[in-house]
């Protein structure tokens, strides 16, 4: 099963969801019946210049995701937005915010 969350509901997410903000990334939660522990990830280019470091930032939030997935409320949609402090950090730091995020839920 996929991780990963459609993107006709990143609208929803970002109108309803409430915000909370880490050292590397910002997250909008949301938490409805219809969710399904999925995650959508979002680099910008302002933070990340080139496109092979925006890349890789997507890969090791989306990694992190999956990895603490067992944390994660089953009813709840995330976007995990990434800050240009995340450049050169390990998937451990990232999965590390992640779990403390849930944990402020």
């Amino acid at each position: 099963m996929s991780t990963r969350l459609p993107g006709a509901k990143y609208k929803f997410v970002f109108d309803t969801g409430r915000v909370l903000k880490g050292r590397l990334m910002s997250a909008w939660v949301v938490r409805h019946p219809d969710a399904g522990r999925k995650a959508g990830v979002i680099v910008s280019k302002k933070s990340f210049h080139d496109a092979v470091d925006r890349n890789r930032a997507k890969r090791i939030m989306r990694e992190a995701f999956r990895l603490s997935v067992s944390f994660v409320p089953e009813d709840s949609d995330w976007i995990l937005v990434g800050r240009s402090s995340l450049k050169g950090r390990k998937t451990a730091d990232v999965a590390s915010e992640l779990r403390w995020m849930c944990g402020r839920l």
